[in-house]
């Protein structure tokens, strides 16, 4: 076990990806030399080579059309999109290509060796177009495999799981993280399972849910509920699609009562299918309706972060409604 931040974890999957698979490419906008605008990519030139960790041209639909074509030759494609806010020019290869080959080949062809990263979230001060959750739009497509770490173990051994999986998947880092979350993080090669969330604390009054950073939001809400009394339930879904719905409706089932907490803003945001889903499975076992605690429906501030933030005062308050119902 190492001491690691969250870079350092992913850093050091990507350096076993690329010793464990000769076939493996890292590639994207500063990736190389440069080791990424946030540097998760250092020194993986220097130990791999430039024909293996190399920068790009800056063009996100082009990023990923080369990683589609790579992909379906049957090599590794590890593309870095530098922002997620800067994703949506590459919607179009991603969603209409990537998360359909195999699909409309019959299982003859696939990109299943294709994994995108990509930093998203709020909280360092990035104003609109460095701050944004998009995840929502990809978990729409079937095709696709969506993943989001917590801290840096989880990190490293979903990293993993994600370029070994035989499907596409897109790989959200909380780049409030990067260098505030810090624990210790396995040194060898171990994979975490995808499509399975995981219970980290154990309550019987409330069921809170989130994901990546907004994890820390609930379990200070959590922590501020304990304090009254009221016993908490704290789940991270770490994967998005598919999402781990037989194990938060099991707790839901128990505490009868579920709060989702995302960044991403309110309308359509993937608590909303959460809520869906939950209510059409749990319905008689519900104690009060299923609570969003969300970004808001504008684009994302810069002088007003703070407040757009659903942060633990707002999931402690929407704790307290839903004990109170």
């Amino acid at each position: 076990m190492s001491k690691m931040n969250l870079l350092q974890a992913i850093n050091s999957a990507l350096d076993i990806a690329m010793t464990t698979d000769p076939s493996a490419l890292c590639f994207g906008e500063d990736v190389g030399h440069f080791g990424g605008v946030f540097r998760a990519t250092s020194q993986l030139q220097d130990k791999h080579g430039a024909q293996r960790c190399f920068n790009t041209p800056l063009t996100e639909q082009g990023i990923i059309g080369f990683a589609n074509g790579i992909a379906a030759q049957g090599m590794t494609a590890i593309a870095e999109i530098q922002f997620a806010d800067y994703i949506f020019p590459a919607f179009d290869q991603i969603v209409n290509e990537a998360a359909k080959f195999r699909y409309r080949s019959g299982n003859e062809f696939n990109v299943g060796r294709l994994t995108i990263r990509t930093p998203y979230g709020g909280g360092i001060n990035g104003a609109l177009y460095h701050s944004q959750s998009p995840e929502a739009y990809f978990t729409h497509t079937p095709g696709l495999v969506v993943v989001v770490p917590r801290n840096p173990e989880q990190a490293k051994g979903l990293l993993l799981a994600a370029i070994r999986d035989n499907n596409p998947v897109i790989f959200f880092e909380p780049k409030k993280l990067y260098r505030a979350s810090i624990g210790e993080v396995p040194d060898g090669d171990y994979q975490i399972p995808l499509g399975k969330g995981e219970i980290v604390r154990s309550g019987s009054d409330i069921t809170l849910l989130a994901w990546g950073a907004q994890m820390e939001a609930i379990e200070k809400a959590a922590d501020m509920a304990e304090q009254e009394g009221i016993s908490c339930e704290v789940i991270d879904l770490r994967t998005l699609l598919p999402w781990d719905r037989d194990l938060v409706a099991e707790s839901v089932r128990k505490t009868g009562r579920l709060i989702i907490n995302h960044e991403a803003s309110r309308t359509c945001g993937f608590g909303a299918e959460i809520a869906a889903e939950i209510q059409q499975q749990c319905f008689l076992y519900l104690e009060s309706p299923i609570v969003r605690v969300t970004g808001l429906d504008t684009p994302f501030p810069l002088a007003l972060e703070k407040e757009y933030m659903p942060d633990h005062l707002k999931t402690y308050e929407a704790i307290i409604a839903s004990m109170t119902f």
